[in-house]
């Protein structure tokens, strides 16, 4: 079974003793580890994010602080800012298809269907070709439904200059998003049947869960071999999958998870973890792979991360 948790960086997980700001903190660390995640897409630089938010909230005077959970936020948010344009520079150089770092999550988050649509794979690639204030902008309005003047102060604009921000945002994700919202059932369905080809590496049955416009992705980081561009087309697709799969059947295994928010599959090569997969899903067939084989981005599917809003 895997093990829950709520460290994401900062002062110990519990409150309980403890001065006013850890306990403001503790309280708040989840949904601030998610405000991060959100705008990086990296969970490694999240919990650096937070502790960097940690080290300069232990300094601010609480007596001045109105709403601290709004002041977190705002802390929060300027941080990841500004790993966010560090992070942009880091990704030039990146060895092949960079994808998201990928995260074992509850069953909690896939029941709040607007926080798992957020943090899914196909979400947080479409974010990435946003700016990082209207990436900023787009997080913190449309999925914490936070104030334009709360915004605001977080990303240093006038409330007037953040509508417009978000407006531009809104229609450059909704012009980009996945069309439809499918059910849990449905994506459960595709996942399982996938599964059940990825198992058999049957050519046919793959064939029949993928999409004919079907897009896969996959990040070796340089570290593992992964395929370097896009591959496009149900028969490439299946080709690639049913090859490699047919020479490493009799030691590799699919493991059904709840991967950022939706359902997914965590590949086993030995017993040792070879790669996450996540999928899109789109009218019962999948229409996104996304392959995630970088061994330093799989450190958070050995267990559940807490996310909230």
């Amino acid at each position: 079974m895997s093990e829950r948790t709520t460290d994401t960086g900062g002062p110990p997980a519990h409150g309980d003793g403890a001065d006013p700001a850890t306990e403001a903190f503790v309280a708040h660390r989840n949904l601030l580890f998610t405000v991060a995640y959100e705008m990086l897409g990296s969970a490694a630089d999240a919990e650096d994010v937070l502790q960097e938010t940690w080290l300069r909230w232990a300094g601010v005077d609480l007596a001045a602080v109105r709403d601290r959970r709004a002041y977190l936020v705002r802390i929060t948010t300027r941080q990841a800012l500004t790993r966010l344009r560090t992070l942009g520079r880091r990704k030039e150089s990146y060895v092949g298809t960079w994808l998201p770092e990928p995260l074992l999550t509850a069953p909690d988050v896939a029941e709040d269907v607007e926080l798992a649509e957020s943090v899914s794979m196909a979400m947080l690639l479409v974010m990435e070709t946003l700016a990082p204030t209207e990436r900023a902008v787009f997080v913190l309005r449309e999925v914490f439904d936070l104030g334009y003047d709360e915004i605001a102060e977080a990303v240093d604009k006038s409330p007037v200059a953040v509508r417009q921000i978000a407006h531009r945002a809104r229609a450059h994700v909704a012009a980009r998003r996945p069309r439809d919202v499918v059910s849990p059932a449905e994506t459960r369905a595709a996942i399982a049947a996938f599964q059940r080809a990825v198992e058999t590496g049957d050519l046919q049955d793959l064939l029949d869960v993928l999409a004919p416009d079907v897009v896969m992705l996959s990040d070796g980081g340089g570290l593992r071999r992964a395929v370097p561009r896009p591959i496009v087309g149900s028969g490439k697709v299946a080709r690639l999958l049913a090859g490699g799969l047919n020479r490493f059947r009799a030691v590799t295994s699919a493991e059904p998870v709840q991967v950022n928010g939706h359902p997914g599959l965590i590949l086993r090569f030995n017993g040792r973890i070879a790669g996450v997969v996540a999928v899109r899903v789109e009218d019962g067939l999948v229409t996104g792979l996304y392959v995630v084989r970088n061994p330093q981005k799989l450190s958070r599917v050995e267990r559940e991360t807490a996310l909230s809003r």
